[in-house]
């Protein structure tokens, strides 16, 4: 298994140095997430010219904030100048950050990242672009532009990875894309909630589990007793409450309705109304140890070693570590004992 994690850098300067010693630590894959924050190719940019190894990729860029060949260009320019080491990861978001930070409608969005992917991947062959779509005409039609090809052309190969949460979404990433950015997820019931619509997507492509880089990201933190366990877990599930209720807008929440999938559809209801009534207390207060446990590499050395087994066995190839700390110094003290263990668990 590869090892990776996400930063995003409104997070201040301390990031920049958690992502280069990361690469000093052995981590395989920086991703650079914008959500609502810092945008990603900005940071991206920076960091290619301060790492020397890692894969480096946008976890995620949003399309619906952008045009397909801006994406394209921006794909293509942070390929160049890492020399090869940049992954493209896409994703939707939601109606609340498109349409109430960006003001742009938040709709048919399985239709405009499967027609992003088209668009983009005829700029990355280094022809003219032509499409005609639901969501994007190119060139538009009944003006007076014709089909253009982009000037710059990409020197490495650029593989794409969707964001997926949804069946629909998910199948479409087993169709189109050569990796899986997932989260939420349960192992034990990661069968039916997201892999039986992956495979569906790979199949219908004529491809195979193997031809998919599965990415699940987790928080990781180490107790030293039992006790230590059960503070971890009880402070965190009021940020678990917040993706059941308080993520996605009133109506759209994937990060509920994947933990829905996975067995905890009643609480994970019963938590999205008390969040959306003001009730933060009374939401985390629902969260279960079990709902922390499962979505998260929290516990002793030993437990987080055995559920790294879990992982592997599920089919998981890449780790995306969120490593716990209050300090960089206890951060960068976690990922590395993490990777260290992905290493020992992944060693065929």
């Amino acid at each position: 298994m590869r090892t990776a994690t996400t930063v995003e850098l409104s997070g201040g300067p301390d990031v920049v140095e958690f992502a280069i010693a990361a690469e000093r630590l052995g981590l395989d894959v920086c991703w650079v997430a914008e959500a609502w924050g810092s945008d990603a190719p900005s940071a991206l940019g920076y960091l290619a010219a301060r790492t020397d190894r890692m894969l480096l990729g946008s976890g995620v860029l949003q399309v619906g904030t952008r045009s397909p060949a801006l994406v394209a260009q921006t794909a293509i320019t942070l390929s160049n100048l890492s020399r090869g080491r940049f992954l493209l990861g896409l994703g939707v978001s939601g109606p609340q950050v498109i349409e109430g930070l960006h003001g742009v409608a938040f709709r048919r969005p399985l239709a405009r990242m499967r027609e992003t992917v088209d668009i983009v991947r005829q700029a990355f062959a280094g022809g003219k672009i032509s499409h005609s779509g639901t969501e994007f005409q190119i060139p538009r039609p009944a003006g007076e532009a014709v089909p253009m090809r982009l000037s710059i052309r990409p020197e490495h190969a650029i593989p794409i990875y969707l964001a997926a949460l949804s069946p629909a979404m998910l199948r479409l990433t087993g169709r189109i894309a050569d990796g899986w950015l997932g989260t939420s997820f349960v192992p034990e019931g990661a069968g039916e909630a997201y892999f039986a619509h992956l495979d569906s997507g790979l199949a219908e492509a004529g491809r195979t589990r193997a031809d998919l880089d599965i990415c699940q990201g987790a928080e990781v933190a180490f107790a030293s007793d039992e006790e230590e366990l059960r503070v971890m877990v009880a402070a965190r599930k009021t940020e678990l409450a917040f993706s059941l209720g308080g993520m996605g807008s009133s109506s759209t929440n994937y990060y509920n309705q994947a933990y829905g999938r996975q067995g905890w559809a009643d609480v994970a209801a019963l938590v999205r109304q008390r969040w959306q009534r003001g009730d933060r207390a009374g939401a985390a207060g629902l969260v279960t140890d079990e709902m922390v446990l499962a979505t998260t590499l929290i516990g002793t050395e030993e437990m987080v070693r055995a559920r790294l087994a879990v992982w592997r066995d599920a089919g998981v190839n890449t780790v995306r570590l969120y490593p716990a700390g209050d300090t960089l110094a206890a951060k960068l003290r976690t990922l590395g004992r993490a990777i260290e263990l992905v290493r020992e668990v992944g060693a065929p």
